[in-house]
């Protein structure tokens, strides 16, 4: 029989694994804190559970930490994780600290929900490589696991408080383990991060923001969208060839109907792409959308090509979108100098900058 996952499993399945075992239904509430709240990386941590229960419960059940290759800090803080999983493969996290006046400062997680990606955006280091699998949920949780275990040791008092699906991969490709991974980090007895403190980011798929809608309405939704042009978006998104920005705005829509809640628009602007036409466009696709817009200039990746607008053109961006009632921000750059921003993840860790940045 092959072994659950222990990161991957909730407190009602370790339950009816501890009732087969013949052990006692408070094992598994203990389980669950030691892993999912303490985030404890070996079977002997687990001190108030007894060794011979311990060699029960491994038969059915592997812990399987991440293993930390590499870590990176950036020059605002924003630091980098490398980790090697099981099978080889690597990918990265990305921790963002931001202190605030007005209200509890945060430590957002980016996770990566995939090995590689399939989707291939023009901006993107990730799919460089092409898609290699999709990520389990133990290997999901675990990197908000590692992260918050690591941050705890500098300050015991410090706590994973939202967390992103934006890393590595297309989250509703792998979307069954990404809902899984929600349940289990919603938790009070594990990780306890809210519902509407995590955010899933899409390219576009379809049929799977329509079942989010439905199956998890509380959780936060962003649209990797980038241009109200198909001819554009077609090649900045090659997604956009299956689903369109027809099909892809109606399932949005419908996402609104249903949910009550706006969908924060992702807009990566290159010195292309950042001028007042491509502004309109996008005001009048979504005015009366229950909508957010966060723009943020292209991230330098050396095989895509892509040049940066000047910052003053982002600013007349937002403006021209603001002229249409709609709700606008741009995003603060975090992470570039070590390549941990948006489109900037490949799970290689530190790569060479020699080449420069080259017009299309």
């Amino acid at each position: 029989m092959k072994k659950l996952e222990l990161r991957a499993c909730l407190e009602t399945e370790l339950a009816e694994i501890c009732q087969n075992l013949g052990l006692k239904r408070f094992r598994a509430q203990q389980l669950f804190r030691w892993v999912q709240q303490k985030g404890v990386q070996t079977w002997e941590e687990m001190t108030n559970i007894p060794e011979a229960e311990r060699q029960k419960l491994r038969t059915l059940l592997d812990l399987q930490p991440l293993k930390l290759l590499q870590e990176q800090r950036a020059r605002d803080g924003t630091c980098k994780y490398l980790f090697g999983l099981e099978d080889g493969e690597r990918i990265e996290s990305v921790l963002m600290g931001y202190e605030r006046e007005t209200a509890r400062n945060r430590q957002t997680v980016c996770v990566s929900t995939q090995a590689g990606c399939a989707v291939g955006c023009a901006f993107c280091a990730t799919g460089l490589g092409g898609w290699r699998r999709n990520l389990t949920v133990g290997e999901i949780v675990g990197q908000v696991l590692e992260i918050s275990r690591l941050i705890s040791r500098q300050d015991p008092l410090a706590k994973v408080t939202n967390v992103v699906f934006m890393g590595m991969g297309e989250p509703l490709f792998n979307y069954e383990a990404v809902l899984k991974s929600l349940e289990i980090l919603n938790r009070e007895t594990g990780q306890n991060i809210g519902m509407r403190r995590m955010t899933i980011s899409t390219s576009g798929v379809v049929p799977k923001i329509r079942q989010l809608a439905r199956d998890n309405p509380q959780v936060g939704l962003a649209v990797s969208l980038h241009s109200a042009l198909n001819k554009v978006r077609d090649i900045l998104v090659p997604l956009n060839l299956k689903y369109p920005l027809q099909e892809l705005m109606k399932a949005c829509r419908e996402y609104g109907e249903l949910t009550k809640r706006r969908i924060t628009y992702e807009v990566a602007l290159t010195a292309e792409t950042a001028n007042q036409d491509s502004a309109r466009a996008l005001g009048e696709l979504l005015s009366g959308c229950l909508a957010h817009i966060n723009l943020i200039a292209v991230n330098p990746v050396r095989e895509t090509r892509m040049v940066r607008p000047e910052p003053g053109k982002i600013a007349e961006f937002a403006k021209i979108l603001e002229s249409y009632n709609l709700s606008v921000s741009i995003r603060e750059e975090r992470g570039t100098d070590i390549d941990a921003a948006c489109g900037q993840l490949r799970g290689q860790g530190k790569v060479d900058k020699d080449e420069p940045v080259n017009s299309f």
